[in-house]
């Protein structure tokens, strides 16, 4: 077994033990600040700008229902096991070295995205002080300053989450009474959408697949839960605050306002305070973003190289790594495979979810270590059965485009795994048996 974490590790490479588990409404507040975030509100400003009020309710209910399917199942199996999603995946269908991949994925993207929401918190505090900063230095105070916070570890997020997220909650408070003092509830409901129309599916497929990164990445948060009804709680009330109300009020904002330009909707509501405290809200989600990254690159270096590097070391050079780049721009390209990366991780979770509730393979040796908090003592070290059905997942959602991309990636990749796994199932786990690792 990997020996116990400190605190700046974080039980990166080992089960967070049940002392070390906290309660629901800490894993609820966290989950909060993830989905009330400034990408969030461009979203749902975009669904209103190109939608009626009804149309957007009902695009974000359905996008809302089919993420919390994913998110709840994937964080079950998380808090269960009290493990992320990149240690997860070696004992549900990828084994040790197709763990490391999936963590290379997981790591490029939330490093990728912690560049770009840099750049948009550096901008927001740059142009709140009058361009004082300038733009460059800027991205480096705000850059490190959410390094430092995650180099802690997940008690910091929630101590972010318990300040940030009261901040965004009363500047949205402040804009919608702003919006209602000069426009009637009833008139912005039954207004037309001020922009070119958006379809009911293409805003169902925003919805859903604007989180469905961070849905896969649920057992980095869960793996803190007590039980899997606080994970029902902390997900299902997340969601609905997240997907639904927020998404609304964006939408509200902008019939109001007539534009999909979220600084323009807080401008024309809150003022610049209003403006200052949605981009500060970006560090909510960032800092989320660069602890899934650390803990990708923690696990890579484990299953490739058999070195357990403290997660703290690995945030703050992976920190650095994410400013620096925010800071030169290279990240303004990156936005395009950020986006290839959107349809590349949701398979892992269809995968996942098959081999975990359905196929059932590692859930023996998973509950007998579990019982002395250890994890198991072995692990396949790849399934090439879960690689095809990953790159066939990939190609269907990257290549059609009908329905929602993230959603059929997924779903092809976990039928195409289970079908695998019954045709070819037994004959390779005779043969990977032989192969198999020391998992610690």
């Amino acid at each position: 077994m990997v020996g116990q974490s400190n605190m700046a590790d974080d039980y990166s490479l080992s089960r967070v033990p049940q002392e070390a588990r906290v309660p629901m409404w800490e894993i609820l507040v966290i989950r909060i600040g993830a989905f009330t975030s400034l990408s969030q509100f461009i979203l749902g400003a975009f669904l209103g700008y190109g939608m009626s009020f009804w149309d957007a309710a009902l695009a974000s209910f359905l996008g809302a229902i089919i993420l919390e399917v994913v998110i709840l199942l994937i964080g079950i199996a998380g808090a269960r096991e009290g493990l992320s999603t990149s240690m997860l995946s070696r004992w549900t269908g990828f084994g040790k070295y197709g763990s490391s991949i999936i963590g290379i994925v997981i790591a490029v993207s939330t490093i990728g995205w912690f560049g770009v929401q840099n750049s948009v918190f550096a901008n927001g505090i740059n142009n709140a002080l009058g361009g004082a900063l300038g733009f460059p230095l800027a991205a480096i105070l705000t850059g490190l300053f959410v390094t430092v916070i995650v180099i802690f570890g997940f008690k910091w997020l929630g101590v972010t989450a318990k300040i940030a997220v009261p901040g965004f909650l009363l500047a949205i408070a402040y804009g919608i009474y702003q919006v209602f003092e000069s426009h009637s509830l009833p008139e912005l409901i039954s207004s037309a959408a001020p922009g070119p129309a958006l379809s009911l599916g293409a805003a169902a497929t925003m919805v859903a697949g604007s989180f469905m990164v961070g849905a896969v990445l649920t057992p980095d948060m869960t793996r803190y839960c007590r039980s899997s009804k606080d994970v029902l709680w902390s997900t299902l009330i997340s969601v609905v605050i997240g997907e639904i109300i927020i998404n609304l009020i964006a939408v509200l904002m902008a019939h109001a306002v007539k534009t999909s330009d979220v600084v323009t909707i807080a401008l024309q509501t809150s003022g610049w305070l209003g403006a200052a405290t949605v981009i500060f809200a970006t560090v909510k989600i960032n800092d989320i973003n660069l602890y899934s990254a650390s803990l990708g690159f923690t696990n890579i270096i484990h299953a490739l190289f058999g070195k357990n590097v403290n997660r703290g070391l690995i945030t703050l050079i992976v920190g650095i790594a994410g400013t620096v780049l925010s800071v030169i721009g290279i990240l303004d390209q990156f936005v395009n495979f950020l986006v290839f990366l959107g349809v590349w991780i949701p398979p892992i979770a269809g995968i996942m979810v098959v081999d975990y509730f359905i196929l059932k393979r590692s859930r023996k040796v998973l509950d007998e270590s579990r019982k002395h908090g250890e994890l198991p003592e072995v692990c396949e070290t790849w399934n090439p059965v879960s690689i095809v059905a990953w790159a066939l997942g990939f190609g269907i959602g990257y290549l059609f485009q009908w329905g929602i991309p993230s959603i059929n990636s997924l779903v092809v990749a976990g039928i195409a795994y289970f079908i695998g796994m019954k045709v070819f199932g037994a004959t390779l786990d005779s043969k990977l048996n032989v192969k198999m690792d020391k998992a610690g």
